[in-house]
Formats: C-alpha cells, sequence, structure tokens
C-alpha cells in the first residue's frame, strides 16, 4: 500500500533526461572542436607565415561565428524535441 504512494518516475522523465544529457554533450562538442581546430591551425600558420598573432585571432573569430550559427541550429532542432516528448 504505501508504494502506491511514492512518486514513480514516468517515461517522459526519462525522455527529458536523456535529452538534456544529450544537449550538453553536442552544445560541448559544438563549441569546443571548432575552437580547438581554429587554434591548432592559427598556430601552424602564424609559425608558417611569421604572422603571430594574426592568423590565430583571424581563425578564432571564423570559429566563433561559425559556434554561434551551429548552437543557434541545433537550439532550434532540440526546442522541437522537447516540444514533441510533452
Amino acid at each position: 500500500m504505501e508504494d502506491s504512494k511514492k512518486p514513480q518516475k514516468n517515461m517522459s522523465d526519462q525522455y527529458y533526461y536523456a535529452l538534456a544529457i544529450r544537449i550538453a554533450a553536442d552544445f560541448g562538442v559544438s563549441i569546443a572542436v571548432p575552437a580547438l581546430v581554429a587554434a591548432y591551425a592559427g598556430v601552424k600558420l602564424d609559425e608558417k607565415f611569421g604572422t603571430k598573432p594574426y592568423i590565430l585571432f583571424v581563425l578564432l573569430a571564423i570559429a566563433l561565428a561559425l559556434t554561434v550559427v551551429i548552437i543557434v541550429k541545433k537550439a532550434n532542432y532540440y526546442a522541437k524535441l522537447y516540444q514533441k516528448g510533452e
């Protein structure tokens, strides 16, 4: 009888927990990868052409702009998934 008084997790809670973990991982990769690639390429190109740190700054700015576009697209996608689960 006491078991019936305990709140039970329903499937939608599990769906939202899984979605939250997926979003966190996806956004983390979407932010880190362009920045790391831009930093590595910028350092290498600056060393090759002797332009420290100009190419690095340009590539990091491009990576930032690209990251914003990617995050906005993914946020819209996940918003649709979130509403679909309700």
